[in-house]
């Protein structure tokens, strides 16, 4: 006698890159609708739902994919974990979105299986594991780029104008502090000039203190006097 066994609720999740595929007459809506209710149907599977991404690319995140972001609200109250798709570039056809958004399902506890290679997201294989860690060794690469070129602008723009935009200078901020720190560092008729943190000393009992409410470093004394 044969026992009925309760079958396992899945989502079916179906996308086409191209306009001028989309529609129940297509061969690619038929084809997988097909591929996924057999594998469904042989596999002890029950669909309660099926989500369409008509014209969207493979390469799009699937958090920009609305027919997919729609269901993730809808499988997060409902219990459903699992998410069958015809094949692998169903899902993405970036490697890299691919390879990402499945990690994103996992740590959501969702199971993504291609009816066309059941274990292709199960089974964490060495390539997967390799693919991995190059994607995230050209991101490193790709950040600390940027902050090469980033610095590498900087430079040339201190070498143009003379400055770097960000933080003001003293004399921006308070041009009467410069001026005064100025004026206590020249010498004097006789020959005597005031040590840097002479300078500093006598800012601070004039009330000129930095932005923490000490005095002055020699260092930026030096700095404003020079400029």
């Amino acid at each position: 006698m044969r026992r009925n066994v309760k079958r396992v609720e899945a989502v079916a999740y179906l996308r086409t890159s191209s306009a001028a595929n989309v529609g129940t007459d297509k061969d690619s809506d038929r084809r997988q609708r097909a591929a996924i209710g057999s594998f469904a149907d042989s596999n002890g599977y029950e669909l309660v739902g099926e989500f369409y991404d008509a014209a969207v690319s493979g390469a799009d995140p699937i958090a920009e994919r609305p027919g997919f972001a729609a269901m993730l609200d809808r499988i997060a109250g409902n219990g459903v974990r699992t998410i069958l798709v015809e094949s692998p570039d169903r899902f993405a056809r970036d490697l890299a979105v691919q390879l990402a958004g499945h990690d994103h399902l996992r740590s959501l506890g969702i199971t993504l299986i291609p009816a066309s290679s059941p274990d292709f997201f199960i089974e964490d294989t060495p390539t997967a594991v390799l693919v991995r860690q190059v994607l995230g060794a050209i991101a490193q690469f790709e950040k600390a780029t940027t902050v090469a070129k980033l610095r590498a602008a900087r430079q040339r723009k201190r070498e143009a104008v003379g400055k770097v935009e960000g933080r003001k200078s003293w004399a921006e901020l308070s041009p009467e502090l410069v001026a005064t720190a100025k004026r206590l560092r020249r010498r004097s008729p006789k020959g005597h000039q005031r040590s840097l943190r002479e300078v500093a000393d006598e800012l601070a009992r004039m009330g000129f203190t930095n932005e923490r409410g000490a005095r002055f470093s020699a260092s930026s004394i030096a700095s404003m006097v020079s400029s």
